[in-house]
C-alpha cells in the first residue's frame, strides 16, 4: 500500500534492529532448552494418540515416564525410536504397551545409534510429507473456490458442544464468514494435556481436540463447495501445549492459530521460559503447515489504557515478527494482533484508532494483520455496541486490515445468538461493500492530528524496544512493561516442564523443519 503517514524509516529500522537483537538473544536461550510438551510433539507427530486406562493421553504418559527418569535431556525420540527398533512395533503399539506395563523403554536393548538416528529421520519425514500435503491441498482449493476479499470476516463458535459447533459454523459460512474460530474451553490453556476425542461439554468454548478438529474441518470443507468459497478454520495453539496443538491443527488442515509469544505469559500465568520454548517449535510447525498466526497484542488494551499504552502494541508485534521470521514464518503467514479499543467518550478517539491501525499496516505491509473489535467498552446498550463495531468495521477497510474480527453488539451480555451473529456479518458486509475503495481516496495531512499521532506512538515504541533490550527481555516481563502486567522468569504454571537440553539431544522434527524452512541449523 502507499504510505500515507510520513512515518520516518530511520525509526522503523531502529524497531526492527531493537527487536532482531531481543528474538536473536531469547533464540540462543530457547535452543538450550526443550519442553515436556515438545516432546509430546514428537511423539503425536509420529503418530502416537489415544489414552490409557485412566484417561491419561498416551504422550503424557510416555514423556511423564522418561523424564522421571531423568531421561529427557536427550529427547524422547531416541528412547522411542531405539523402543521401535528394538521390538518390532509401531508407535501407536509401542505407545500402548508402555502404557499398559509390558514394555519399558528404559530396559530395551540399545540399538545402534546411527540406526536409531536414521529411522527417526526417515519416520519423521514421513509425517512432515503428510503436512506438506494437507498444504498442497489447501492451496488447491484456495486456487479452484477462491475466498473473500480482504479483510476476511472472522467470526467465533463458542457453544462447548462440537457438533453445536459444526450446525452454526455451516451457519455462519453461508451468511458470509471467512474464517470460523471454534473458541477452548475456558481453562484449557492451564491443562498440561490435549484432551481426547470429541467432545459434547465445554464452558465458554469447545475443547481443542485432533477429533474435533477434524470434525469441523470436514464440515467447512463440505459447506464450502455448497457456495462454492473457501472457509478457513481457526483454533488457539497457545497455553501449556502450544506445540501439541499446532501438530494437531498442522495435521488436520487447520488454517490460523492463535500463536502469540507473551499471551500465555501474560493473561495465563503461564511460565515465561516455558512459553518462550514452546512458541519456537509450535510457530515452526505452523510456518511449514502454511498456517496463519494470529498473536494477541489486542488484549494489552483490556489491562492497560488504549491512549498511554498504545505504544506497546506496536513494540509486541516488532518482537512477535522477530520471533517468527527465525521459526521460519513468511510476512504473509503473521496475522499481528491489534485493536478498538478507544474510550467511546475520548474525543476525536476514532482518530487515534485510525493512527493506530494506519500505522500497523504501514510498518507490517505483507503481514494479514489481525484487527480485534471493541470489548473493553462495551456496557451491554446493544444500540452504541452495534455502533462501536460500526466504526470499527470502517477503520477497518479505511486501513486495509487483512482480519476482521467481528464484534457482536450483544459483547458482555452473552455468547453470541446465531441472530446476534448474522446482524454482525450483515453490518460489516454493508460497510466493506460500500467503502470498498476509500482507503485508496483518502490521504492525511503530515501535520495533522492522524500522522502526528502515528509518529508519537512509533518513537515511544523504538524506545520502549531499546529499553527492552537494554535491561533484558526477560527482566522487562518481571518489569510489567506490557499490559501492566508483571511475570517473573521462575514464576507462573509450567516450569517444572522445562527441562535443559544434554549434549547428545535429538529432535528429528526440528532438524528436518529447520532445513526444509531454511533455518541456520542448531549446534
Amino acid at each position: 500500500m502507499t504510505p500515507k503517514l510520513h512515518l520516518d524509516e530511520a525509526w522503523i529500522a531502529r524497531g526492527r534492529a531493537a527487536a532482531g537483537r531481543i528474538a536473536d538473544w531469547m533464540e540462543a536461550f530457547t535452543s538450550a532448552r526443550t519442553t515436556v510438551a515438545v516432546e509430546r510433539t514428537v511423539l503425536r507427530l509420529f503418530g502416537v494418540d489415544g489414552v490409557n486406562a485412566e484417561g491419561v493421553p498416551l504422550p503424557n504418559v510416555i514423556v511423564d515416564a522418561v523424564q522421571a527418569a531423568g531421561g529427557l535431556a536427550g529427547g524422547i525420540a531416541r528412547p522411542f525410536v531405539n523402543g521401535m527398533l528394538a521390538t518390532g512395533l509401531s508407535a501407536q503399539a509401542l505407545a500402548e504397551a508402555v502404557a499398559d506395563g509390558s514394555v519399558r523403554l528404559d530396559e530395551l536393548p540399545d540399538m545402534d545409534e546411527s540406526a536409531v538416528r536414521e529411522a527417526g529421520l526417515r519416520w519423521a519425514e514421513g509425517a512432515l510429507d503428510r503436512i506438506a500435503a494437507n498444504r498442497r491441498r489447501r492451496e488447491a482449493l484456495l486456487e479452484r473456490l477462491d475466498e473473500g476479499p480482504a479483510p476476511l470476516l472472522y467470526v467465533i463458535v463458542a457453544t462447548g458442544n462440537i457438533y453445536e459447533d459444526v450446525v452454526q459454523a455451516r451457519a455462519a459460512a453461508r451468511q458470509g464468514a471467512d474464517i470460523i474460530a471454534v473458541i477452548r474451553s475456558t481453562g484449557q490453556s492451564l491443562l498440561d494435556y490435549v484432551p481426547y476425542g470429541a467432545t459434547t461439554e465445554g464452558y465458554g468454548g469447545t475443547y481443542a481436540t485432533q477429533e474435533n478438529f477434524r470434525i469441523m474441518r470436514e464440515a467447512l470443507d463440505e459447506v464450502g463447495e455448497e457456495i462454492g468459497r473457501y472457509i478457513r478454520l481457526c483454533n488457539y495453539c497457545s497455553g501449556l501445549c502450544m506445540p501439541e496443538i499446532a501438530a494437531m491443527g498442522a495435521l488436520e488442515r487447520l488454517d490460523v492459530m492463535l500463536n502469540d509469544a507473551l499471551y500465555g505469559i501474560l493473561f495465563r500465568d503461564i511460565n515465561p521460559q516455558r512459553t518462550l520454548v514452546d512458541q519456537m517449535f509450535s510457530r515452526m510447525i505452523n510456518a511449514y503447515a502454511g498456517v496463519i498466526i494470529n498473536t494477541g497484542e489486542d488484549n494489552y488494551l483490556t489491562t492497560a489504557d488504549a491512549v498511554q499504552a498504545a505504544h506497546t502494541v506496536l513494540a509486541s508485534q516488532f518482537i512477535n515478527e522477530q520471533f517468527a521470521l527465525r521459526a521460519g514464518l513468511r510476512e504473509e503467514q503473521m496475522g499481528l494482533g491489534h485493536a478498538f479499543e478507544m474510550d467511546p467518550a475520548l474525543e476525536d478517539g476514532f482518530l487515534l484508532e485510525v493512527a493506530q491501525a494506519q500505522m500497523a499496516r504501514e510498518i507490517f505491509p505483507r503481514a494479514p494483520l489481525k484487527y480485534m473489535p471493541p470489548t473493553k467498552h462495551m456496557t451491554g446498550n446493544i444500540f452504541r455496541g452495534h455502533v462501536q463495531d460500526a466504526l470499527f468495521n470502517l477503520a477497518g477497510i479505511l486501513t486495509q486490515q487483512g482480519i476482521q474480527l467481528l464484534g457482536m453488539m450483544t459483547e458482555q451480555i452473552h455468547t453470541p445468538l446465531l441472530s446476534d451473529r448474522h446482524l454482525s456479518l450483515e453490518a460489516a458486509k454493508y460497510i466493506f461493500r460500500n467503502a470498498r475503495h476509500l482507503g485508496d481516496e483518502v490521504v492525511f495531512r503530515p501535520d495533522g492530528r492522524i500522522a502526528r499521532r502515528a509518529r508519537e506512538v512509533l518513537r515511544e515504541a523504538v524506545d520502549l524496544l531499546e529499553r527492552i533490550e537494554r535491561m533484558g527481555f526477560l527482566e522487562a516481563l518481571a518489569d510489567g512493561v506490557f499490559a501492566d502486567v508483571r511475570r517473573t522468569p521462575a514464576g507462573g504454571r509450567g516450569l517444572s516442564g522445562v527441562v535443559m537440553r544434554g549434549p547428545t539431544y535429538f529432535n528429528p522434527f526440528e532438524e528436518l523443519l529447520r532445513a526444509r524452512l531454511g533455518l541456520e541449523v542448531q549446534v
